[in-house]
């Protein structure tokens, strides 16, 4: 009898438990090949009482990074930036990334285009794109946040292929607003927000990172797939696409950078004309291929002479320059100052414009 009124309990306790809702949304899609997956949206995720997911975000970054610069997460891939003051315009590259504004707000050059984006906002670069970007909301009872999550395009590409037509198609009115199709800024809501914080607060359990790192990276670019930025980042991860073919050019341009360029040298090997490798190469990186190598060209002699204390004219005819005034003249530009003095000046403060 005894056992039979604890069974009792036991049946009601789970009749009721099941016609409970969970204390999260749920949501279902069907996912290739007729399975169907759960996935949970974690909004509620150790938050603090009158504190936002957001605020949450920005409070945990906070807390890791506590002077201006950058750091190392301790996940790979993953990198934290803070700055307590604003910046003037510099001239940076983007990798192939995510990068997430946790608080403050920065402004983003991209050719002809300019985005702002702050808080409850990421970018998508899918190619390396040099930018000019300028902090302009930052102060240190209220710092710049952000966080960048460095992403192979082999990832998206693969994740595309096992989702098939389930993500990334276009809806007129669900893309992201252009700002060159190399760079596209999406709203992040509770579902990105929720899949970034777990990914972030593995830094508090650092034995969780080799196994739960690569899962959450994963969800966060699925979400971003699946976001308004998805038919942009698809183009590029489809193998036959233009945006594809450009996207190698890139790569062959960056890996190639100190070599003469010939624009039908490019064509050939994304089997395209050169007045179509033009149009389309400008699309994406709102510049001409040349003008893409310069950029490419200045940046890594910038970084020679920062970190391996290369003198200008040595640093130039590492990267393809025949002239150092030419060179001299060309970073000036680009750069605000000379070569020796824009170096000096890194060394005595980096500016933390590159997130």
């Amino acid at each position: 009898m005894q056992i039979a009124g604890f069974c009792a309990v036991i049946a009601r306790f789970c009749r009721k438990w099941l016609d409970t809702p969970p204390p999260y949304p749920v949501h279902a899609y069907t996912a290739p090949k007729g399975r169907k997956v759960m996935t949970a949206t974690l909004s509620n995720v150790a938050a603090p009482a009158g504190s936002t997911l957001e605020q949450q975000l920005a409070q945990l970054v906070c807390e890791q990074i506590a002077e201006p610069g950058m750091l190392d997460s301790g996940i790979p891939g993953v990198s934290l930036y803070r700055a307590d003051d604003t910046s003037s315009c510099a001239s940076t590259v983007y990798e192939p990334s995510l990068i997430f504004i946790l608080q403050g707000t920065k402004t983003i050059e991209l050719g002809d285009r300019e985005i702002v984006y702050g808080p409850s906002s990421y970018l998508a670069s899918s190619v390396h794109l040099p930018v000019l970007g300028q902090i302009v909301d930052a102060s240190p009872n209220h710092p710049y946040l952000a966080v960048k999550i460095d992403v192979d395009p082999q990832e998206v590409t693969d994740l595309v292929l096992e989702l098939g037509d389930k993500v990334g198609r276009y809806e007129p009115g669900n893309e992201c607003p252009e700002v060159g199709c190399g760079l596209c800024m999406s709203h992040m809501d509770e579902s990105m927000q929720g899949a970034l914080y777990r990914l972030l607060n593995l830094m508090t359990t650092p034995d969780d990172i080799a196994v739960l790192a690569p899962l959450t990276r994963r969800e966060i670019i699925y979400r971003s797939l699946i976001g308004e930025m998805g038919p942009r980042m698809r183009k590029f991860a489809s193998i036959d696409s233009q945006a594809n073919r450009i996207s190698r050019v890139i790569s062959t341009l960056k890996d190639r950078y100190s070599e003469p360029l010939r624009v039908k040298d490019l064509a050939d090997s994304a089997n395209m004309s050169e007045s179509t490798l033009f149009h389309s190469f400008k699309q994406v990186t709102r510049m001409s291929p040349l003008q893409f190598q310069k950029k490419l060209r200045l940046h890594e002699a910038r970084r020679l002479m920062l970190t391996e204390g290369l003198e200008a004219a040595t640093a130039s005819y590492r990267v393809g320059y025949e002239s150092p005034s030419h060179f001299s003249r060309e970073y000036s530009r680009l750069f605000g100052a000379p070569p020796r003095a824009d170096v000096s000046k890194l060394r005595g403060a980096q500016a933390g414009v590159s997130a």
